[in-house]
């Protein structure tokens, strides 16, 4: 996971300066090909540097497509829309997870391990295909003249000077943080602190993560585009609503004894996390120029990594060896909280100026 992380963190930027210059549609064929190789490739691994090798190079293929895509999702879809599509989008990734972990362990069970990145892999070079045939559309084709400045040049300076781009970006980091945290302790947790044998852990937590992950998604991807009647800022101040109340709930299921309190509390903060999923993602392609969104969305992903899911499993680990694991993940909460704070934050000052690009 670590050198997955790696190579998709230090390729993303990369990728996000083709897909603003470039054919789309080439690109993110050229993303699941290479992923969809290098999966079929971890099959064929004869030693630990090998199967290192294949699963770090998934990440090239991960910053293609993960860079890309909202681009053009953008440019098929026009504004009051992109909170469902992206929820879509994004709900693909507990799905999927979940399949992964269901018919990746049905082909190992009967197969070996080695066929199950077989059946992972080799379907994507079909999906690279389809990509191929995919529409480009012109940049900016669902957006009205004011909010399509042509330019790219010196891209990176002028995301950096977008201030509520930045604001969005730096409350994205502090939520990736605590899921990254969560994800990785906390079936760990429930087993050391709770008591729960590890296989029942793993399952529940997952069921949990799953059916919480599609609903909140979708949810809060449909509410956030129904609220763009009310507020321009609407994305912007569902996530962080959402994501405050999710702050004490995650505390609540983290901190109480009773599995009648902190198993409602854990999917009532799941379904508040991942509810921003959407909206979040629909805010960061509105805030910047249709010509810049790809190369934006990567300098995300780069931010929003580095900062998040890469420390805090590490972080999360070191306090608990110098305290204890119940004590390591109260910091958690308090990730969730301010990452509610700074996008809040960011929804009011937005709201306060006339254009939502204004830097």
């Amino acid at each position: 996971m670590t050198g997955f992380l790696i190579v998709y963190m230090l390729t993303a930027p990369l990728f996000g300066r083709l897909g603003d210059t470039r054919s789309r549609n080439r690109l993110l064929a050229v993303g699941v090909a290479i992923w969809s190789i290098a999966t079929a490739l971890a099959g064929l691994a004869r030693s630990y540097v090998g199967l290192f090798a294949a699963r770090a190079a998934v990440g090239i293929g991960e910053a293609a497509y993960g860079t890309i895509s909202p681009a053009l999702l953008a440019d098929y879809f026009p504004r009051q829309q992109r909170g469902r599509v992206f929820a879509v989008f994004f709900a693909a990734i507990p799905i999927g997870s979940a399949l992964g972990y269901i018919v990746g362990g049905l082909v190992d069970h009967y197969f070996g391990w080695r066929q199950a990145f077989f059946v992972a892999g080799v379907p994507g070079l079909v999906l690279a295909f389809l990509a191929l045939r995919l529409y480009d559309p012109p940049r900016g084709s669902q957006d009205s003249a004011d909010e399509a400045p042509r330019s790219t040049r010196g891209a990176y300076p002028t995301l950096i000077r977008n201030r509520p781009y930045v604001l969005t970006i730096l409350g994205y980091a502090a939520y990736t943080f605590a899921i990254g945290a969560l994800a990785f302790w906390t079936p760990t947790f429930l087993e050391r602190v709770r008591g729960i044998p590890k296989a029942h852990a793993t399952v529940q937590f997952g069921a949990v993560v799953v059916v919480t992950g599609f609903v909140g998604t979708y949810g809060g991807g449909w509410l956030g585009d129904r609220l763009l009647k009310i507020s321009r800022q609407a994305y912007l101040w569902l996530s962080g609503a959402v994501t405050l109340l999710a702050a004490p709930l995650t505390l609540l299921a983290l901190a109480a004894p009773q599995p009648y309190v902190y198993w409602p509390a854990i999917i009532a903060a799941e379904l508040c996390l991942f509810a921003s999923t959407g909206p979040i993602n629909s805010a960061i392609v509105n805030e910047v120029s249709p010509h810049m969104r790809a190369t934006a969305v990567a300098l995300s992903i780069f931010t929003i990594h580095i900062l998040g899911d890469v420390p805090s499993p590490s972080i999360v680990g070191m306090i608990s060896d110098a305290r204890s694991l119940a004590d390591a993940v109260l910091i958690i909460p308090v990730a969730v909280l301010l990452g509610g704070v700074i996008w809040t934050y960011a929804a009011w000052r937005m709201s306060r100026t006339t254009h939502p690009q204004t830097t």
